[in-house]
């Protein structure tokens, strides 16, 4: 299947699903998209959107991020979406890299491996995936879940959704890596340049910025290995941190396997 779908003003937009699983039921496509933010989204984007019969938006993104770049919604857009306030200790990445006092490849790549290791536990995302796994359990119609980029966060909620799916971990890798897409990439890191110099005032070299636009396979090992050290395994994660108890998982699996 193609997985990728080309869209004007969004990008990093593809099916979750079509991939086999260890019950040999197989994930369904049609059912998750994943993507990045829709804040450049033009009447046609909205247009294949609605075509694609989309009813739950998940937006990972903090308030100050959907303010600098407000989603767009096709008309009569009547479902739901799913957001929050909340604040943590983290730090807004605009703001860390105007603070830091050199910013290139290896300060991306640090602050990526934070970002796994202290995002599966922090308030605004529990509460985030939580209400994800509630809506792909109990909503009607597909969903899409995006963050800014479609990569980090979006890339763990959804690593975490083929697991209850039982999609081979090479699979998963598989998946989050396609967001290292030759034509994103360039694309990107030109964005990048001028988002950074705009918000921070500062020139970041293209080895920095191409670190910065991003995944690596230790990334998403990293965070999955802490939640797995943490909890004793994804599974008791999923259950004792999301409350995706053996009910909740039993409508997940109906939704999303063949």
């Amino acid at each position: 299947m193609t997985r990728h779908i080309d869209f004007e003003g969004i990008e990093n937009f593809r099916d979750l699903g079509g991939y086999d699983t260890a019950c040999g039921r197989g994930m369904k496509a049609g059912v998750v998209y994943r993507s990045a933010n829709h804040g450049q989204a033009t009447a046609a984007d909205l247009a294949k959107m609605a075509e694609l019969g989309i009813a739950t938006i998940v937006d990972l993104r903090r308030r100050r991020e959907r303010d600098r770049e407000p989603s767009r919604r096709w008309p009569g857009f009547a479902g739901e979406v799913i957001e929050n306030d909340i604040e943590g200790v983290e730090q807004d990445w605009a703001e860390a890299i105007a603070a830091a006092e050199r910013v290139d490849a290896e300060w991306f790549r640090r602050d990526s491996l934070g970002f796994y290791r202290e995002a599966p536990h922090q308030p605004r995302h529990v509460d985030l995936f939580r209400r994800y796994f509630r809506a792909l359990a109990e909503s009607d119609g597909a969903l899409v879940v995006h963050c800014a980029a479609g990569k980090d966060r979006t890339g763990l909620v959804c690593a975490l959704t083929h697991h209850i799916a039982g999609v081979h971990r090479d699979d998963t890798l598989h998946d989050y890596l396609m967001t290292n897409n030759e034509a994103r990439m360039a694309a990107r890191t030109d964005f990048l340049r001028t988002y950074i110099l705009d918000l921070t005032g500062k020139h970041v070299d293209d080895e920095a910025l191409r670190q910065a636009a991003s995944v690596h396979p230790d990334y998403l090992d990293h965070g999955l290995a802490v939640i797995s050290e943490s909890h004793g395994g994804i599974d008791r994660y999923l259950e004792e941190v999301l409350e995706v108890d053996n009910v909740l998982r039993g409508k997940i699996e109906a939704r999303i396997l063949g």
